[in-house]
């Protein structure tokens, strides 16, 4: 026989012998099969979902601390420099903002102490969260498809998701979103349509 033939009929069968015998422990220990627990996992989320993830003191604070406004959700990482270039641009529409209802949250998809120091280095002036497994899920489910960094979503005053974005987001985009969701005169009122953009 040949010996490549030899070869591949042997690795062949150790991965069958490896397979059944997995599987064959699952069914023996009443282990459930791997895949989601939830059957809605896999969809897309069209509203806020209600979450809960630490502050950067180690505070849970709930996605319904935030409901009766329009909030912005970036998720990004110290490790990211499109996540650093955009801080400065949502740090200044936080301060215009503000006043009209609009909440920025950052979610640090980061260890706790990576992004504690760079918030020391780097104020901001919105809340940071810690992101965790399900916290990028959660992004995947808001419309961050290929789950890159940064990702933006915003919701209106009625919890609605009106706009997300993977990449790094432009000011002028940033502030015709929020113009339309604001009602601003000569805003769209719909996010206008783009590649990146679900």
């Amino acid at each position: 026989m040949n010996p490549i033939k030899v070869v591949l009929v042997t690795v062949l069968a150790g991965g069958i012998s490896i397979g059944t015998a997995i599987l064959g422990e699952r069914w023996l220990t009443g282990s459930p099969p791997v895949g989601p627990k939830d059957p809605k996992a896999g969809s897309q989320l069209t509203t806020l979902p209600d979450f809960s993830l630490p502050d950067l003191g180690g505070q849970e604070v709930a996605s319904s601390s935030w409901a009766s406004g329009i909030l912005v959700i970036n998720y990004w990482a110290s490790w990211c420099p499109p996540c650093v270039r955009e801080m400065p641009m949502m740090i200044r529409a936080q301060e215009a903002l503000r006043p009209n209802g609009v909440q920025f949250v950052g979610i640090a998809i980061d260890r706790a102490d990576d992004a504690r120091a760079f918030v020391t280095r780097y104020p901001v002036n919105y809340p940071i969260l810690v992101g965790n497994p399900d916290a990028v899920e959660l992004s995947r489910r808001l419309g961050n498809r290929v789950l890159g960094l940064p990702f933006t979503v915003i919701f209106d005053r009625h919890g609605r998701r009106v706009f997300s974005y993977t990449g790094e987001l432009g000011a002028e985009e940033l502030k015709s979103q929020l113009d339309g969701v604001l009602g601003v005169s000569g805003a769209q009122s719909t996010p206008r349509p783009n590649k990146s953009q679900s």
